[in-house]
């Protein structure tokens, strides 16, 4: 009998036992845990195991540091049970650069990823269902050879997988297209089944696609290797961090092209009554203690602007320098993230002395679903990572935009074009500064009457998806009555 009928004879009438794997990135982690939550919900009586590398293991629940073969069950009833990428106690990048990083994953995450099914399985808690973040196409591979079926989780928009899946296969030449003209970011794209779009809609690494020597020259081939198990029907099913109304033009090119992407989004945990949120004292970076919340209550309704630019992005002291200039010149009330990693560019800095003034507060982590929950803030400034654009539009605040890598100029793109919840900033050609008069003016814009109505609307589109018998809820539904 075939291993993988073998094995779902063997489970046949157990619960679903859910294993979502993903990589050590907190823009990674967030979405994952967050699907964990909402499988939970959506399959009482499952049982939902939670995978990472055992550094950000350490880093979420440092209390269990040494017990990792343990793992941690919280509140909601989510299991952790990490895997080795061979770098437990973190990558030193003085020693070694993200490209063998990425190769030691796939070597060491293979093997030890193995060993957590292999000891669920033996303790009764066989897993019938894997499911993977992006840049971890080999969890394909170990699932397969543990007879389990694999299921891809996109956490980026269907927009930007339909744009990979045509630049990879060349479809109407979209590679030499792109290549022809990656030096100019106003030229006219045209990707199949999509709107028209500019280079600069698309994500960054395509522009890199002839440098193999380029330091995140690995982005592509992973991204490429996720194509390549699709096209092998490794991985039948690829859930999709959006839903339906949102990207229906790129949910059809896809379906056109033999992908079964399934729309669960926005997967957000506090969008469900039945759920527990997600915790963010288990994040990768830890609040520091001040009371933003608090401070938040004695705001007046919209009055806020909420400044971060993510979790991997690092602020120029140029660019810190503007914005708090941007935000004195405003004179509206801030909340700004700088991690710690950026305090050190502006100790004793005069010119940076608007920073924490009465006016505004700075913390170095926040728990942003509550920030922008919060009826104080009113426009949300952001590089445009995929989990803020949904949290901002699920949350009905307005964008303003400054992208800088990656998914995030597409996703820009999204929010002013297809969207109209805010604006793309123009930033400095020179070093891609966002500067305090074009910050001034698209905070302007962002909350004008125009712009705030639509990310009213798409608030309500957003939240009547993921709710009970919403396309995304009933899309999810289904998937996990298939296990």
């Amino acid at each position: 009998m075939p291993a993988m009928v073998a094995h779902e004879v063997e489970r046949a009438g157990e619960a679903p036992h859910f294993l979502v794997v993903t990589f050590p990135a907190q823009g990674h982690i967030n979405p994952a845990r967050h699907l964990a939550l909402r499988l939970l919900s959506a399959s009482p009586g499952a049982r939902v195991t939670f995978s990472t590398p055992v550094s950000a293991f350490r880093k979420m629940f440092p209390e269990n540091e040494g017990a990792e073969a343990v793992g941690h069950v919280d509140g909601a009833g989510v299991h952790y049970v990490p895997y080795s990428d061979g770098f437990d106690g973190g990558l030193d990048t003085s020693a070694h650069d993200v490209s063998y990083y990425m190769s030691n994953l796939k070597a060491a995450g293979s093997h030890t990823l193995g060993g957590v099914l292999a000891r669920l399985r033996d303790a009764g808690a066989p897993v019938t269902q894997v499911v993977y973040t992006v840049m971890l196409s080999w969890v394909a591979g170990v699932a397969r050879a543990h007879g389990v079926p694999a299921a891809a989780y996109w956490i980026q928009p269907a927009t930007v997988l339909a744009a990979y899946l045509h630049f990879f296969r060349g479809t109407d030449d979209l590679d030499q297209a792109v290549a022809a003209a990656a030096s100019d970011p106003w030229a006219d794209v045209r990707v199949r089944g999509l709107p028209p779009m500019r280079v600069r809609d698309l994500p960054s690494f395509f522009t890199i696609a002839s440098d193999v020597d380029h330091p995140y020259a690995f982005v592509l081939t992973a991204f490429r290797e996720l194509l390549d198990v699709l096209d092998r029907g490794d991985t039948p099913t690829v859930l999709v961090n959006t839903f339906d109304a949102m990207e229906p033009d790129a949910v059809a090119t896809l379906h056109q092209h033999g992908v079964d992407v399934v729309p669960i989004g926005p997967v957000l945990s506090f969008l469900d009554a039945s759920a527990t949120s997600v915790n963010n004292n288990n994040d990768l970076f830890k609040p520091d203690g001040k009371g933003y919340l608090e401070w938040l209550d004695a705001q007046e309704a919209g009055s806020v602007v909420y400044i971060s630019f993510g979790s991997l992005s690092t602020m120029s002291k140029r660019q810190i320098t503007e914005v708090a200039r941007g935000m004195a010149e405003i004179g509206r009330p801030f909340l700004w993230v700088l991690r710690k990693d950026n305090r050190g560019e502006i100790d004793g800095d005069e010119s940076c002395s608007g920073i924490g003034s009465s006016a505004g507060m700075v913390v170095e982590w926040c728990d942003q679903g509550k920030v922008l929950s919060h009826p104080a803030v009113g426009c949300f400034v952001t590089q445009c990572g995929w989990n803020s654009t949904l949290e901002s539009m699920a949350c009905g605040v307005p964008v303003v935009g400054a992208p800088q890598w990656s998914d995030q100029g597409t996703n820009a793109w999204l929010v002013e074009r297809k969207l109209g919840t805010g604006v793309r900033a123009a930033v400095s050609e020179k070093d891609g500064v966002l500067e305090a008069d074009e910050l001034r003016r698209c905070i302007g814009f962002a909350t004008s009457d125009v712009v705030r109505a639509k990310a009213a609307l798409w608030r309500e589109k957003a939240r009547a998806a993921a709710a009970v018998g919403g396309s995304s809820e009933r899309n999810l539904r289904a998937f996990v009555a298939g296990n």
